[in-house]
């Protein structure tokens, strides 16, 4: 699997030299950056495109996935119908997320397509990209009605096919931001519009994913973005990807904002993952604890969560330690503190030797917010971990376990370590996590 490349783009109609008829060049500095990112992409010559739009089919509880063998557009309803592509979709890619999205019980997929010609949220960043490559196949992904989280979600779905299906793919976010900017643009102006673009350059700029799940729909409604649940799926595609971000341009003359961000992903490991295995290493040197060091992403120092790591050796279960809730006053200290107690106070394993250190498989997973439920229809195996309780006891397992199949299998084993054996005023919570590998 490859990630090559992942860019948050706007699609402006106005910036197609037939379309615009003079005026973009008052958005010289996008179509500069929008050059740029067509160049990289013709260089790196990926097998498929990835593209999220707003503008294809939306419906408000499903998110779908253009389907067939190709598609057609054309710029006709900006009066430049000379302006046409004809692009082929990736049908295995396709099926594979269809197919996942249906085992997951995930809302997606490609039934009930309004239109099916190429949408401009698609075709405007294509127009680009054809000029330097076009030798791809096309997913198309539109958005929905549902949560951010969802949306987040719906990209690390994205994500598990990209691994499975080993596709050298580049992402491609489209999506305009605040639409209020200015009294003299296609909307009134709104204080919500200019702190929105300053808000969302600094996280895409930055690749701070997590904060774009902190806007309220109240908010981004009274800033008339376009483009936030694009890049909240984008998020989610790169949500166990390492990258290097970089801004490469932002306007807003128009009364709409316009930003083109660049996502590189590292070939370094990944920083949770990376400090996990650096405490233990020091751990097992010293006895010591490793100060937290410098230098990490802001998160690190100024949130606070839950953390299990996980250690693995040649596929077995090497030790488990975590905290539900958190225990220290930063995100860092706590991936610390359980990376030592997973590797030397599991009491179901001998503590790790220097010498399998190289041969550990880490993983750091981070839990969201604990739900209360009432039902094991509110679970899903794959989504969500679930918390027992009853009485004193209380037991813990997290999601997405191989081995583990059905919620029903999930809930007992998590009432065995708990050494819970009835069902009786069983208490239930799930939570979601965030998984470094």
């Amino acid at each position: 699997m490859s990630i090559k490349s992942a860019y948050m783009v706007p699609h402006p109609p106005l910036i197609i030299p037939e379309i615009g008829d003079g005026r973009q060049r008052g958005i010289a500095d996008t179509i500069t950056a929008y050059e740029e990112v067509g160049q990289e992409i013709g260089n790196l010559k990926p097998e498929t495109i990835i593209l999220i739009s707003p503008h294809q089919t939306l419906y408000q509880d499903y998110f779908h996935i253009s389907p067939g063998t190709k598609a057609f557009g054309d710029f006709s309803p900006f009066l430049a119908g000379d302006v046409k592509m004809e692009l082929p979709y990736d049908e295995d890619f396709t099926k594979a997320l269809s197919t996942l999205c249906k085992e997951e019980d995930f809302p997606a997929g490609t039934k009930g397509e309004l239109e099916p010609k190429l949408d401009h949220g698609t075709m405007v960043p294509l127009y680009f990209v054809n000029k330097y490559w076009q030798n791809y196949k096309l997913v198309r992904i539109g958005l929905a009605g549902l949560s951010l989280e969802e949306h987040y979600h719906f990209g690390e779905l994205i994500n598990q096919v990209i691994r499975e299906l080993k596709r050298e793919v580049v992402i491609i976010a489209s999506g305009d931001l605040s639409h209020h900017l200015k009294d003299s643009g296609p909307y009134e102006f709104t204080p919500e519009g200019p702190l929105y673009d300053k808000e969302i350059m600094a996280i895409m700029g930055s690749g701070d994913f997590s904060k774009l799940l902190t806007f309220t729909d109240n908010f981004l409604r009274k800033a008339g973005e376009c483009g936030h649940r694009s890049f909240t799926i984008l998020a989610g595609i790169l949500s166990h990807t390492r990258v290097a971000a970089k801004t490469l341009s932002y306007e807003g003359p128009f009364g709409v904002g316009y930003g083109v961000v660049k996502y590189t992903p590292l070939t370094s490991i990944n920083p949770y993952v990376q400090l996990a295995k650096e405490t233990i290493k020091t751990y097992l040197a010293s006895g010591n604890a490793l100060p937290l060091p410098k230098g990490l992403p802001d998160d690190f120092y100024q949130s606070q969560a839950g953390v299990f790591v996980s250690l693995k050796k040649e596929g077995q279960l090497r030790g488990c330690i975590g905290t539900i809730l958190p225990t220290k006053d930063s995100l860092g200290e706590e991936i610390i503190q359980n990376a030592i107690e997973a590797s030397a106070f599991d009491p179901r394993f001998l503590p790790v030797a220097p010498i399998e250190l190289d041969k550990l498989e880490i993983s750091v997973d981070i839990l969201g917010p604990l739900e209360a439920i009432t039902s094991l229809n509110q679970l899903d195996v794959k989504r969500y971990g679930v918390i027992v309780t009853k009485g004193g006891k209380r037991g813990l397992l997290l999601p997405n376990l191989e081995g583990v199949n059905s919620v029903k299998e999930q809930v007992e084993i998590a009432k065995q370590k708990a050494g819970i054996e009835e069902d009786e005023n069983l208490k239930l919570e799930r939570f979601e996590v965030i998984r470094h590998t």
